[in-house]
C-alpha cells in the first residue's frame, strides 16, 4: 500500500518502483517506535549547473549546489518497522518548492511520483517498504510566483537551493493511526472552543472513537478536560474527523509586555496512536499602527525576518520588538513555537513579492493552507498577501529614470490593480487582521514600504513622506551596511550604498543613524515601525546583524529606539525642542526627566499614562554638541543621547 497523505493538497495516489543506487544507507538503528532521522543524502544538480554527486546533510541548503534550479536527493534505508507496525511513514518538511517524491515499496495506485508544492506544509507518504529501500526527492525552483523572497536575488544563492529545508524522518506505524492533528481556537461568549481536525489513516473500514484530552501547558495547576469523538470509515484510506472541544474559563495567551504566555496541549488518542498539538487562546484586532490583543493595545514595533531561526527570534526580543514580520516567506515551525513561548507577535506574509500577475486560485489555495497550518500559533497576529507589487523609480510609478537622490516627493502614482490580492485576502482568517498589500509610496498599499535615506531623500524626510503618503504602519524601511570590507553581496545594492558611505565603520554608522531617525519619528507619530531587516544573508546587507549573528552598530541603536518606554527629542535641529515620552506599556509611570545640552541643563517631573505619549518641557538644542535625556523611573535609568 502507498498513500500520499499530504493533508492540504489532496494529491492522487501515485507510485514509482525505483531501483536501488549506490547511495549510502542511512543508519536506522534506533529504539522501538522512535522516529528515524534521514540526515545523509546524495544530491546532484539536474540543470547542468554543478556536476557530480555530493554528500549533503538534511535539513540544510547545500553550498555545493548554490545556483542550481533543480536538485535530486537520494538516500537509502532499511525497513524501519517493528513487528507491530503495518506501514512506514516518510515525512518531509520544508520541501522547497515544486517537488516529486519516489519511494520503493509495494503500493496501490498508478506509476509516477508524489507531487508537492507548498514548502510550509509537510509532505507525508505512507507505504509498505521492502527490506532495503530508496527515496528519491527531486526539488525545483518555483514554477509560479509563490516562491516569495526565496525566489529573488535578495538572498544569497545558497539560501535558495531547492531542497529539504526543515527535516526528513521515517517511522513505522501500526494501522489505524492519527496522521495529522490541527487546531483552530475560537473565543466564544461561554469561554473558548477548539476546532480540531484529526486525519486518520486505516487499511480497512473503521468504527472507533478518538479520545481528546486538554491540559494547560507548562507548570499551570489549572484543571484539564477529556472528550471523545466517533470515527467511521467505509474502507482503507484516510478520513478527516472534525470535533469541537469546549474550554471553560480559558487562560488567555498574552504578548510578552502584557502578561503570561498561557497555552494548552491537546492530545488525540486512537488505540495506541496519539498526536499532540500546543496552542494558545487570544483575540487580536488591528487599530491603526497598533494591535489589540485581548483588548489591550500593543504598538507595532520590530523587524522583518528574511528566513529565520530560533536565535533570530531571541535577537528580535533583545531589540525590544513586539512584532516580527515573516517577509514574503514562511518561517520554520520552530520559529513560531519560539514566538509562542516568548510572547512575540508574528506578521505573516504569503510568499509572494515583486511585480507581475499571479494565479488567484493558486494564491487562495496557499492562503487556506498557510492559515490552517498556523492557526494553532497564538503569536501569528497579522497576514499579508502581496509584498512590493511594483518597482520604485520605474515608469509604473511615474518617475521614469530620474536620479533617485534628486527626487523630492514627486506625485508618485501607480496603476497597480490590487483586486487579485484582495480576492486572496478573503481566504485568510476572519479572526486576524489582514493587510493585503505592503508597497512603496503611490501604490495605495495598506502598509508602507518606505526607504528615505536609502532609495531617495534623507532619513529625516520620513515626516514629509508620511504627510504626502500617509500610512498607519511602515512595514519596511532601512539601509544596507557592510559587515566586512567587500563589494557586491546578495540583497545589497553596492552602488546605492556608495552614495551614502564607504568603509565598514562609516557604513554601519550611517545605517545606525538612519534606523534610529526613522524609528524615533515613527514612534513619535504613533505609526507602526518594522525595520528591514534583522540579519544579513551575505557579507553585507540590510540586516542590523551580520549573517553570522554578530551585531552591527545599528543593533544598539535599534534596541534603544524600540524601548517600550523612551524619551525622544521632538526636533533635533538647533533651537528649542519639546521632549516626547512614549509609553507602550499598559501602566502609568511617574518620571523624573533631566537633560543636558552643552553647558545647559534642566529637569522636570512628569506622569505618562499607560499606552500614551507625553509632550512638554523645553530643551535647548545647540548648533553642535551633544544632547542627553535621562529618565529616572523608580530604580530604573533610561538614557537617550543625540549628537547634533
Amino acid at each position: 500500500m502507498f498513500w500520499d497523505i499530504n493533508d492540504s493538497l489532496e494529491v492522487d495516489v501515485v507510485a514509482d518502483a525505483a531501483g536501488l543506487s549506490t547511495a549510502p544507507v542511512t543508519d536506522m538503528t534506533t529504539a522501538n517506535g522512535e522516529r528515524h532521522m534521514l540526515e545523509e543524502w546524495q544530491a546532484s544538480a539536474l540543470d547542468g549547473g554543478r556536476s557530480g554527486s555530493h554528500t549533503v546533510s538534511v535539513p540544510g541548503k547545500p553550498a555545493q549546489l548554490a545556483g542550481s534550479d533543480a536538485v535530486k536527493y537520494k538516500t537509502q534505508f532499511t525497513d524501519p518497522r517493528d513487528p507491530d507496525d503495518d506501514v512506514a511513514v516518510l515525512e518531509l518538511r520544508g520541501l522547497y518548492a515544486q517537488a516529486e517524491v519516489h519511494v520503493t515499496g509495494e503500493r496501490i495506485g498508478g506509476n509516477g511520483p508524489v507531487s508537492h508544492d507548498a514548502y510550509f506544509d509537510p509532505c507525508r507518504v505512507a507505504f509498505d517498504p521492502y527490506e532495503d529501500n530508496e527515496v528519491v526527492v527531486t526539488c525545483r525552483r518555483p514554477q509560479d510566483r509563490f516562491g516569495g523572497i526565496h525566489d529573488t536575488d535578495s538572498l544569497h544563492e545558497q539560501a535558495r537551493v531547492p531542497g529539504i529545508w526543515w527535516g526528513a524522518t521515517l517511522e513505522g506505524r501500526p494501522l489505524p493511526y492519527i496522521e495529522d492533528l490541527s487546531v483552530r481556537p475560537e473565543l466564544t461568549d461561554a469561554g473558548a472552543r477548539l476546532h480540531v481536525t484529526a486525519t486518520v489513516v486505516s487499511d480497512e473500514a473503521l468504527s472507533d472513537r478518538i479520545t481528546y484530552s486538554l491540559r494547560p501547558a507548562g507548570d499551570s495547576r489549572r484543571s484539564g478536560m477529556m472528550d471523545r469523538e466517533r470515527v467511521e470509515t467505509a474502507g482503507p484510506g484516510r478520513e478527516r474527523v472534525h470535533h469541537a472541544v469546549e474550554v471553560r474559563d480559558p487562560a488567555r495567551w498574552w504578548p510578552r509586555e502584557l502578561g503570561e504566555q498561557n497555552r494548552y496541549t491537546l492530545r488525540a488518542k486512537l488505540g495506541d496512536s496519539e498526536r499532540t498539538v500546543t496552542t494558545g487562546i487570544c483575540e487580536i484586532a488591528r487599530e491603526g499602527g497598533a494591535l489589540r490583543v485581548n483588548g489591550e493595545r500593543v504598538p507595532i514595533r520590530g523587524v522583518n525576518l528574511t528566513g529565520g531561526t530560533e536565535a533570530d527570534v531571541d535577537r528580535a526580543c533583545e531589540l525590544n520588538a513586539t512584532v516580527v514580520r515573516a517577509h514574503a516567506s514562511v518561517l520554520p515551525p520552530a520559529c513560531y513555537e519560539r514566538c509562542d513561548r516568548e510572547g512575540l507577535l508574528v506578521w505573516q506574509d504569503l510568499p509572494l513579492t515583486g511585480p507581475g500577475a499571479f494565479d488567484v486560485d493558486r494564491g487562495q489555495s496557499l492562503a487556506r493552507t498557510l492559515a490552517r497550518r498556523r492557526a494553532q500559533n497564538p503569536s501569528v497576529a497579522v497576514y499579508t498577501v502581496h509584498d512590493d507589487p511594483v518597482e520604485p523609480f520605474t515608469d509604473g510609478l511615474g518617475t521614469g529614470t530620474l536620479d533617485s537622490l534628486r527626487l523630492r516627493w514627486r506625485a508618485w502614482r501607480s496603476n497597480y490593480d490590487r483586486s487579485a490580492a484582495d480576492r486572496v485576502a478573503e481566504e485568510l482568517p476572519e479572526d486576524r487582521p489582514v493587510v493585503p498589500v505592503v508597497g512603496p509610496p503611490g501604490t495605495g498599499a495598506d502598509a508602507g514600504s518606505y526607504y528615505p535615506g536609502w532609495d531617495y531623500g534623507e532619513p529625516s524626510d520620513i515626516g514629509a513622506l508620511l504627510d504626502r503618503y500617509p500610512t498607519d504602519v511602515v512595514a519596511e524601511f532601512g539601509a544596507g551596511a557592510l559587515a566586512e570590507a567587500v563589494g557586491d553581496a546578495a540583497g545589497f545594492d553596492a552602488a546605492k550604498h556608495e552614495r551614502h558611505a564607504e568603509g565598514v565603520t562609516e557604513s554601519q554608522a550611517y545605517q545606525a543613524s538612519l534606523l534610529r531617525t526613522i524609528i524615533e519619528r515613527l514612534r513619535i507619530a504613533d505609526v507602526g515601525a518594522l525595520a528591514f531587516t534583522l540579519r544579513d544573508t551575505d557579507r553585507a546587507g540590510m540586516g542590523v546583524y551580520a549573517a553570522d549573528g554578530d551585531a552591527k552598530a545599528a543593533a544598539d541603536a535599534v534596541e534603544n529606539a524600540l524601548r517600550p518606554l523612551q524619551a525622544f527629542l521632538a526636533d533635533t535641529s538647533p533651537g528649542e525642542s519639546e521632549v516626547v515620552v512614549v509609553n507602550d506599556l499598559p501602566k502609568s509611570f511617574d518620571i523624573s526627566l533631566s537633560w543636558t545640552a552643552g553647558d545647559e541643563s534642566g529637569e522636570f517631573d512628569l506622569t505618562v499614562e499607560g499606552g500614551n505619549h507625553w509632550r512638554g518641557g523645553a530643551v535647548a538644542v545647540p548648533n553642535e554638541g551633544t544632547v542627553g535625556l535621562t529618565m529616572e523611573v523608580g530604580d530604573h535609568r533610561i538614557e537617550n543621547e543625540y549628537d547634533v
